[in-house]
């Protein structure tokens, strides 16, 4: 029974992490799209995108606007109360 229940926890383990991975995969694929028309820096935008598509589990359609889309990645805040997110 406890061979069971150890077996059940690695193959749980196991899948979490692998979701993991494919979210920041997912991610990393939506950021590129989002900053490719950046004013600022294009490795600036995918720190800034990574982070926030992280959080949020969404980053907004197209290269800019569209934040409605994604409520939590729109209200995300930087330090000095700006927007944080592309």
């Amino acid at each position: 029974m406890k061979l069971i229940v150890v077996q059940f926890f690695i193959i749980s383990l196991l899948l979490t992490s692998s979701l993991f991975v494919l979210s920041n995969a997912e991610c990393g694929g939506k950021c590129n799209v989002r900053c490719a028309k950046a004013d600022r820096t294009h490795g600036e935008c995918l720190q800034d995108c990574n982070i926030c598509c992280e959080k949020c589990n969404c980053v907004p359609s197209g290269t800019f606007g569209n934040k409605d889309e994604c409520p939590c990645y729109r209200d995300l805040q930087n330090s000095k109360g700006g927007s944080k997110c592309p």
